[in-house]
């Protein structure tokens, strides 16, 4: 999930509109979380009556109001809007812990093309590896309310952070990030010490071995030497 957002500004539905701009904020803040991305425009109908039911579902498992411990579930607004303007009025609708891209982002639409989103309203559930977990989850919304996260958690295999203290997660999070890099520096690391390991053997650690085996060789072709 963070390798979609990584190069990208993400921004917070509050009042300030502060961005999520840096790696480290991006991956502490979609790491190992579901996410929605919320495909849709002012201009819908259907959307702003779906608006208000998708924002008091996610408030309702995110909020500490509602809950103990919040919900590992981001939502996006993806906006499809026409207008910076009919994207302002429509944020109105969405919960303040939402995020969103900005209206001048070309990134909202490279999605909605990557993803294959035909239809408005769309809730696009993804697991934390970015495969698609529901293609579009308006209907479970509304039949099912705020259970469709028990289910959604346990089919993506969430691990479950509320366990581990904030160090931890953190040091895992960014270690995850930077796995393969380490993977390949200890690889070839390890190539250099199996070369030279061999060149010291040539130089005289493994000379009794290289005798040996002349002997054996030696004693197999001819039957040895009497001597």
């Amino acid at each position: 999930m963070v390798d979609l957002f990584i190069d990208r500004v993400l921004l917070k539905n509050n009042k300030d509109q502060d961005e999520l701009d840096t790696e480290r904020e991006i991956i502490m803040r979609l790491q190992n979380r579901i996410l929605m991305l919320f495909f849709a425009s002012a201009t819908c109908e259907t959307c702003r009556q779906f608006a208000p039911t998708l924002s008091d579902f996610y408030k309702q498992l995110t909020d500490e109001f509602y809950v103990d411990r919040a919900a590992q579930l981001v939502l996006l607004y993806i906006s499809l809007d026409q207008s910076e303007e009919e994207q302002e009025g429509f944020l109105k609708e969405l919960p303040k812990r939402c995020l969103f891209l900005a209206y001048e982002d070309p990134y909202r639409r490279e999605l909605e093309a990557m993803f294959n989103v035909e239809e408005v309203p769309t809730v696009l559930v993804l697991r934390p590896n970015c495969s698609i977990l529901i293609p579009n989850a308006v209907d479970e919304i509304l039949r099912l309310g705020t259970d469709c996260y028990h289910n959604w958690q346990e089919a993506a295999e969430l691990i479950d952070r509320n366990f581990m203290n904030k160090e931890d997660f953190e040091e895992k999070s960014m270690r995850s990030f930077s796995d393969p890099v380490r993977r390949l520096k200890y690889k070839v690391e390890d190539e250099k010490k199996k070369k030279k390991k061999k060149k010291r053997k040539g130089w005289g650690g493994g000379g009794d071995e290289g005798v040996e085996a002349d002997g054996g060789a030696g004693d197999k072709e001819g039957g040895g030497s009497p001597w």
